[in-house]
């Protein structure tokens, strides 16, 4: 339901381009690992999945359990919460390492959370945590990195210009772009492992800001 949401309600508010590298594989059991800008970026990115066949077990912020239809959703989709830092913690990626041995796709943020940035532009992926690094060791699952570029052109800021963006987006029709990445495996020990997940969904990007005409000297 959340992938036909979004593959329904991105057209109205901007336009969504779509690129693969050539050896890129979504084959079942895998990690997707997103890079995370905005509020609105899982919406982009589910839509993209979307037009590749492609329905994944989001692992989420806890938060939106918390809103009553959304939540009967989410459980019966198979989403996972993340409580994040609390002792519940652990309990996603119990739940990730189950969907993938089921043979879904699982989902991630691996910066583990929104930047603290106001402005629009693009710019490297924050830090990752090490749960990505750490369920992907667990489990053997390769891990697809998705790039994604223009999700801060739809929705960024503070809570008003977020909304202002919103409201606007239908006439702006700002554009996005995803693209997957080929499945890299993570080896070594954890901090290594994630730095391994981290450049790669950095290269995937970078090669979707390029698609949408953002300039090099642009991103810091």
């Amino acid at each position: 339901m959340l992938s036909r949401i979004a593959s329904t309600v991105l057209p109205v508010l901007g336009g969504l381009t779509l690129s693969t590298d050539p050896h890129a594989d979504l084959a079942p059991g895998s990690i997707l690992a997103a890079n995370h800008t905005s509020l609105v970026d899982p919406v982009i990115v589910l839509a993209a999945l979307h037009r590749l066949g492609v329905r994944p077990v989001v692992m989420a912020t806890a938060g939106l359990w918390r809103v009553p239809v959304l939540r009967r959703a989410l459980e019966r989709e198979g989403h996972i919460a993340v409580h994040r830092g609390s002792s519940r913690a652990s309990e996603a990626l119990t739940g990730a390492a189950a969907a993938l041995a089921a043979g879904r796709l699982v989902l991630i943020y691996g910066e583990g959370g929104l930047p603290r940035r106001r402005d629009a532009g693009e710019a490297v992926p924050g830090a990752f945590r090490s749960g990505l690094s750490r369920l992907a060791q667990e489990t053997g699952a390769p891990v697809v990195p998705l790039g994604q570029a223009g999700a801060r052109r739809l929705s960024s800021g503070s809570t008003a210009k977020q909304l202002a963006g919103l409201a606007t987006a239908p006439l702006r029709r700002p554009g996005c772009h995803v693209h997957v990445g080929a499945p890299v495996r993570l080896t070594g020990d954890v901090a290594a492992a994630t730095a391994t997940a981290h450049q790669a969904v950095t290269d995937a990007w970078r090669t979707a800001a390029e698609r949408l005409g953002e300039r090099l000297g642009e991103w810091h």
